[in-house]
């Protein structure tokens, strides 16, 4: 299977960046990419919570997610929608960052709300707070796309080993990391963070990452590291996707994860143990 992985600098407005994002799917399928991966927050990445609930949809009538569906059956991949900003019914009115696989049908085979989320001070002057607009999921998700087995996880969600040993114990052979990862952070650890989680799960990683400055509507803009990798089950980079806007594609053998976990079945050998 080739993959085609999209590193995209999305706005704060919806409906600019869709166009963008088909044209890069198309660009990818053209390649012979026929497992596509879009990065997190590929509606809009925006930390102005009355703008989001402005332009952001309910699931049901998403168009991002409506054209992107479209988008896969057309061009019969399999694509993985790496996240959207969605309204929820949640009673506090905080919004989901949900990830889809869809299946070269159009159909949706699989749904993931982040579980991790980014409450961090980067520095004094550079805070987060997630969980302020966004509510954290509860649910780790492994999907079954008939040709391999995925793993869903989504950017912050990397610095929590135990949730890819859970979906690699459950049978992951590709773990996805789609990320709008923060400039500053990325440069220190993206890199690191998603070799570590290849080695331990002896799996590939697939990770197509938000890049450059993004353009938002009032406020102070926002900066992503790019960088979109795909690793091999034995640690290696296959590809890097650099600092800019563009599609990244890499072929992927399943068989060498099979061969990684007999060299190295640590998947096999984890122990419960007492302490501290």
């Amino acid at each position: 299977m080739r993959a085609g992985l999209l590193q995209l600098s999305v706005s704060d407005d919806p409906a600019a960046n869709l166009p963008v994002t088909r044209d890069f799917i198309r660009q990818a399928a053209a390649g012979g990419a026929g497992f596509v991966l879009t990065p997190e927050c590929t509606n809009l990445l925006s930390s102005d919570r009355a703008h989001q609930r402005a332009v952001l949809h309910h699931e049901d009538d998403d168009p991002t997610l409506a054209a992107l569906r479209a988008e896969a059956a057309d061009l019969g991949i399999w694509l993985l929608i790496g996240s959207l900003g969605l309204k929820t019914h949640d009673a506090d009115g905080r919004f989901a960052n949900r990830s889809f696989l869809i299946a070269p049908d159009g159909g949706i085979v699989a749904r993931y709300d982040k579980i991790h989320m980014f409450d961090v001070d980067v520095s004094e002057t550079e805070k987060y707070r997630e969980s302020e607009g966004y509510r954290p999921g509860t649910r780790a998700v492994l999907a079954d796309a008939g040709w391999a087995k995925i793993g869903m996880a989504i950017c912050y969600d990397l610095r929590f080993p135990q949730l890819f040993r859970r979906l690699t114990q459950g049978g992951a052979q590709i773990l996805t990391v789609p990320a709008a990862f923060n400039d500053t952070t990325g440069a220190a650890h993206w890199e690191s963070l998603l070799r570590a989680r290849a080695i331990e799960n002896t799996a590939f990683v697939l990770a197509p990452a938000q890049c450059g400055t993004h353009a938002a509507h009032g406020g102070k803009p926002r900066r992503t590291h790019g960088h979109s990798l795909a690793i091999a089950p034995w640690g290696e980079v296959l590809a890097d996707g650099g600092s800019d806007p563009g599609v990244t594609l890499v072929d992927l053998d399943l068989n060498r994860v099979t061969e990684a976990r007999a060299r190295v079945p640590s998947i096999t050998h984890d122990r419960t143990f007492e302490g501290p």
